[in-house]
């Protein structure tokens, strides 16, 4: 076996702290971090949730086998340190990733942490157990695990049918908590159990979600909040007025738009913001499987009737980034080159003669100035949702479809767009980690649940499994834009722009670091303190 992390674990987890401590002074202990939250989540599970509306209250109740350093924006192979696990290291094949446990770890119930909560975890993730998960939205990112084995209480290992060097990446995502063996999937959803830092104590839905501070966590002397409060609030004008007023600590985060930033700034010019990609795609979904959008001509003409820059000029004042599946650079590590992706049927300059191609192929379809294509836009009743989907109808228009915007609440959106009863959307694609692996298999393979799509192309999966299997990222880069590439010209989901979105806190608040390259990673928030 040869080692990949030799450090010691509690001189790693020291570096988590340092960074805060030199710049802001020594922690303080004590005190409630009070947040407003977006919307009300369907329930606790991250392991089922496919929004970070999940992640935002719970990721503090849990701790990863590995996770990203919490004080580096930009999430890479170099920023993974050990959290439940004390190590890890690939055999010589590269077929099997063992994990060294941390011993006299504790479940918020008393009961202790072994590596038969790791089996029991990726087991249900996998469909493996008898104890099924409601929603599975990342079974796809475990295809390539033959079986998790335990050898002692503190030692487990990741068998793989082939190498996967982004497993690591995937295991570290704010989606990949361990979830303990004796609690049932069902009450994880109205109660969870961690391990983590902050213990649940409620949540009332449409109204609030309540944490307190974990007295015997594993990491000695955190965290330094006593709790963190979320007040449920879906008006985002709303939650700002009652941020500038003082009634929270922070803004939920990345739900500032670059409008609404300006007016923090100008009503509570103390606060600190910042501004990051999420690595969210906005981007469109058809059920290809159903008529109308079985017609590929169909897609097609609707991707390049897109006019990209007008919906970053109005919803980010410029400030957002257009690209395929992968996150644009320079925050985001796989992103296709501006020259390859401008070779793209509909990311070309011309709007006019895209557009003048895109009525040829209605027309081709049976539709025209005389009969209009009349469709639901269906989209989640959030802001984020809501605004990119009036642009869309109306650019639609241009290309003789006339939608209409049918909106639809959190807790029933991704259950309905799983099942595929809709015709049309406007979607947001939050990526977890910023590796091809997540993206590509999870929202394109074929029969993954969160392919909403329906779309399914067995050549291009084939790629998925050799650009998979490179070690070498300047090697596998090439390969990861040439998939990119097919994605999108076979209109598989076509993307409208890649958000930047700001978060706020008050100038008392300290700790805080916004992940760069994907905001479902940072809310752990254990080394966040009120200096008041």
């Amino acid at each position: 076996m040869r080692s990949v992390w030799a450090l010691a674990a509690m001189a790693a987890l020291s570096v988590l702290t340092a960074s805060t401590a030199t710049l802001a002074g020594e922690p303080k202990q004590g005190g409630v971090l009070r947040m407003y939250h977006r919307d009300s989540p369907a329930n606790a599970s991250i392991l089922e949730g496919a929004t970070y509306s999940v992640n935002v209250p719970f990721m503090g109740v849990f701790n990863n086998l590995v996770i990203y350093d919490q004080h580096i924006a930009q999430n890479s192979p170099d920023t993974l340190r050990p959290e439940l696990a004390e190590s890890w290291s690939w055999s010589g094949d590269n077929r099997k990733l063992t994990f060294k446990l941390r011993q006299g770890v504790k479940w918020h119930d008393g009961k202790p942490f072994t590596s038969a909560d790791v089996k029991c975890s990726f087991d249900l993730l996998m469909g493996k157990s008898q104890q099924k998960l409601r929603q599975n939205p990342r079974k796809a990112w475990y295809s390539e695990v033959n079986e998790i084995t335990t050898n002692g209480d503190f030692e487990v290992s990741f068998d793989l049918k082939r190498p996967q060097p982004s497993l690591l990446a995937m295991l570290a995502s704010g989606y990949t908590p361990v979830y303990p063996c004796h609690v049932s999937p069902a009450d994880m959803r109205t109660h969870p159990i961690g391990t983590g830092p902050f213990k649940f104590v409620e949540f009332k839905a449409n109204e609030s979600i309540k944490l307190t501070r974990n007295p015997d966590y594993w990491k000695k002397g955190l965290p330094h909040l006593d709790g963190i409060e979320y007040t449920i609030i879906p008006n985002r004008s709303t939650a700002i007025l009652a941020f500038v007023a003082g009634k929270f600590d922070m803004t939920f985060p990345t739900h500032i738009t670059i409008p609404l930033l300006k007016d923090i700034k100008s009503q509570a010019p103390n606060a600190t913001c910042v501004v990051e990609p999420t690595n969210v795609s906005t981007n469109i979904i058809v059920n290809s499987s159903s008529a109308p959008f079985d017609n590929i001509d169909i897609r097609r003409a609707m991707a390049m009737a897109l006019d990209r820059k007008a919906f970053v000029d109005i919803l980010f004042e410029g400030q957002a980034d257009i690209g395929g599946t992968m996150l644009p650079p320079p925050q985001g590590i796989w992103g296709m080159p501006k020259d390859k992706l401008e070779t793209i049927p509909g990311y070309g300059p011309n709007l006019n003669a895209n557009r003048e191609e895109a009525k040829k192929l209605m027309q081709k379809a049976g539709y025209g100035p005389d009969k209009h294509l009349a469709v639901k836009v269906s989209t989640r009743n959030i802001a984020e949702y809501r605004d990119p989907a009036v642009i869309l109808i109306d650019q639609l228009k241009s290309i003789y479809i006339d939608g209409e915007l049918d909106v639809v609440e959190t807790a029933n959106w991704f259950p309905k767009v799983a099942r595929k009863d809709y015709m049309l959307g406007l979607n947001l694609t939050g990526n977890s980690v910023d590796d091809p692996d997540q993206s590509f298999y999870e929202n394109y393979s074929c029969g993954s649940e969160r392919n909403y799509t329906n779309y399914c192309n067995k050549e291009i999966e084939k790629l998925f499994d050799v650009q998979s299997q490179e070690t070498d990222i300047a090697k596998r880069k090439p390969l990861v834009w040439e998939i990119d590439k097919k994605l999108q010209e076979d209109v598989a989901r076509p993307i409208i722009f890649h958000a930047r979105a700001g978060t706020c806190w008050q100038p008392y608040v300290k700790g805080v670091t916004i992940m760069s390259n994907s905001s479902y990673n940072g809310f752990r928030y254990e080394d966040v303190w009120l200096d008041k």
